[in-house]
């Protein structure tokens, strides 16, 4: 997929409306979300490496966690994060490290252990949570209230229709 270098410049989704018979409207719709995800994700990505030299998948570790304080096995936080035990693992190693997690031994299971943030986690958290939500406000700035709303409306739309049509109900 291409992605465009200046303002001016057609995007992939944007040149199929000159071929409308070449593409479905769904796949057009499809294009435009992967483009607005991969874009808004490369930029938090960035700005989160060069201002806290944490990568996102730490940070959203991190993020897991602060809703937890009581812990997570690394099961939970696998499942949460829709990754695989072993990227899990090799996260929470790096934060034990810098000292931002801690493991404590899971109470009935004793090849289990809890993850939690210790209190230098917590802040860091903290510092990464209030910069990324003004980052994201930043990108997001030229919508409207309205537009946001409606957005979100249609993209609440969208989910349900996804689900339904993988036979799930929630």
């Amino acid at each position: 997929m291409e992605i465009p270098s200046a303002l001016g410049e057609l995007d992939a989704e944007s040149r199929a409306d000159e071929r409308p018979a070449d593409h479905q409207q769904e796949l057009r719709l499809w294009l435009r979300l992967l483009t607005c995800s991969t874009l808004i994700e490369g930029e938090i990505r960035g700005r989160l490496r060069a201002r806290f030299d944490v990568t996102l998948p730490r940070f959203d570790l991190m993020a897991q966690l602060e809703k937890a304080p009581e812990g997570m096995t690394l099961g939970e936080l696998s499942r949460r994060m829709m990754v695989s035990n072993g990227n899990v693992t090799g996260l929470a190693e790096r934060l034990v490290e810098q000292g931002l997690l801690e493991r404590r031994p899971h109470p009935t299971d004793r090849r289990a252990a809890f993850l939690r943030l210790t209190d230098a986690g917590h802040a860091a958290f903290a510092a990464m949570a209030a910069e990324h939500a003004g980052w994201i406000a930043q990108l997001f700035t030229d919508m409207d209230s309205d537009e946001i709303a409606a957005l979100m409306r249609l993209l609440g739309r969208l989910k349900q229709s996804v689900r339904a049509a993988d036979g799930r109900t929630s």
